[in-house]
């Protein structure tokens, strides 16, 4: 880590990488002028296949909130008829059923509307990551959010099963469109891995359409400081002993090796803009010595993961079992580090937005600002890490309707220049519930990026060939591209 730091920050190398990733614009542009119309005749020639008809994976969408707030609301006024009787919580030792829960709020399955549901992201939440995460509160009571959208609780998650397999059945009914569907471990205790392997299996949550994601929240220090974890040693454990148990006896954890069959990898997740007190480096306590409440830093997170799943990919290769792969939130936020700790630990990278920052400081011609207004945190050493990238092929999930409400105006989205670069980028949602309106958010994804940006055909199709290349389908679902 501390060479590649030195690298990107090297005047030399940063000028030659500038100038490297101005030819492949350039290159771009010309061959766009030269062969645009061959392309799309070629692709007219091609019997059946369009883009509606070419498989596309959402690299990037978390399952708490994979359905939009239509859907959502239509379940909800569903269950409040059908199941008004049902005990779904307990307060304070008392049982309430769902009747009872609405009472306490003053609403009627009538009264319910979008508005009054409140999850859509609006302009309150730029750079508000804190008001974001309340949107996924349902009228803003945590109570709803842990009996509609959580797989631990008092229904066992069974209204959260029904409405992730509408999703599905909505999946299927496209027949093209996929999904890598994020849910979460959060290393507070041993037994979650099973809970969530026996939510999945007893509500039979699959689909040949849909592959799942673990992601990890770096709350570390909320746990800590709640007494709920001695030291970061046993979240680690928490999170990865489980796994190894269900890899060398399987038959004793049957749910849960079951349910590993459709795991491709692990995502760090968590809001990148949060200060880090500490850098990672030989002085930094071994998991068993943090104790301290303070938070580890990101690349403390990320390496400790990536060696834990090395060494678990190891034993489930030897045993014949398919192995897991990295694919963290990078670069959506925060320092520089979190990009190069991304770029030496992760398959795929979901964001990478900072990558965009070009500098004029050590590039020749006076580059400031060409690809958009330098920022304090890390603007130099950019050009580095995005040809980096682009050598290294890195996927990138980029979703620009969930970063224009968060962290960056669409207009100044850094998507279409990665593309032009050959950059490995993919389109993805993120948070349908939160940001789309349709019933098919990948396709809003599509059908915005390529209205505002001019894409044509041949580049839908080519960020929808990067996102199958990036996914974690078997390639008995995803044909081998020549």
């Amino acid at each position: 880590m501390n060479f590649l730091m030195a690298l990107i920050i090297n005047g030399p190398i940063k000028s030659f990488c500038y100038r490297r990733l101005q030819y492949l614009s350039n290159k771009f542009q010309m061959h766009v002028l030269l062969n645009e119309m061959k392309e799309l005749a070629a692709q007219k020639k091609v019997p059946h296949r369009d883009f509606y008809n070419i498989r596309k994976v959402d690299t990037h969408i978390h399952a708490s909130s994979c359905m939009n707030q239509k859907h959502l609301l239509r379940f909800i006024k569903r269950a409040m008829k059908k199941h008004l009787d049902e005990i779904v919580h307990v307060e304070k030792g008392k049982e309430q059923t769902l009747k009872e829960v609405f009472e306490t709020m003053n609403l009627t399955a009538y009264d319910l509307s979008v508005d009054t549901l409140d999850v859509h992201a609006d302009r309150n939440t730029f750079h508000r990551f804190d008001k974001f995460n309340a949107k996924y509160n349902p009228i803003g009571e945590s109570i709803l959010r842990e009996i509609f959208i959580k797989t631990d609780n008092r229904v066992s998650g069974k209204y959260f099963a029904h409405i992730i397999k509408e999703v599905m059945a909505d999946l299927e009914e496209s027949k093209y469109q996929n999904a890598e569907l994020r849910l979460s471990i959060y290393g507070r205790s041993r037994d979650e891995w099973d809970k969530l392997a026996r939510w999945a299996v007893s509500h039979r949550v699959h689909s040949n359409n849909v592959r799942w994601l673990v992601q990890v929240p770096r709350l570390f220090d909320i746990y800590r400081t709640k007494k709920q974890l001695a030291n970061f040693q046993e979240m680690l454990e928490n999170i990865f002993l489980p796994l190894y148990e269900a890899t060398i006896h399987p038959a004793q954890h049957p749910e849960l090796h079951l349910f590993l069959e459709h795991v491709d990898g692990f995502d760090s997740v968590d809001d990148e803009s949060k200060p880090e007190h500490h850098i990672f480096n030989l002085d930094s306590p071994l998991p068993g010595n943090w104790v301290e409440e303070d938070n580890p830093p990101y690349s403390y997170y990320l390496y400790y993961m990536y060696a834990n799943m090395t060494v678990l990919n190891h034993l489930r290769r030897k045993r014949g079992f398919h192995t897991f792969v990295l694919r963290p939130h990078c670069g959506e936020a925060g320092p520089i580090h979190h990009l190069v700790s991304g770029f030496m630990v992760s398959e795929n990278i979901s964001h990478g937005l900072l990558l965009r920052k070009v500098s004029g400081e050590g590039v020749p011609g006076g580059a400031e600002g060409v690809v958009g207004p330098p920022s304090p945190c890390c603007a130099p050493q950019a050009p580095v890490l995005q040809y980096l990238y682009y050598l290294a092929q890195i996927g990138i999930a980029m979703s620009p309707l969930s970063n224009n409400s968060l962290f960056l105006s669409y207009h100044r989205n850094p998507l279409p220049e990665y593309l032009s670069r050959g950059l490995m980028v993919s389109l993805s949602t993120d948070d349908p519930l939160q940001f789309h309106f349709t019933k098919e958010p990948l396709m809003e994804e599509y059908s915005i990026a390529t209205q505002v940006w001019k894409l044509s055909s041949c580049d839908m199709c080519e960020l929808a060939r990067n996102s199958v290349l990036m996914s974690g389908f078997s390639h008995k679902v995803r044909p081998v591209p020549s």
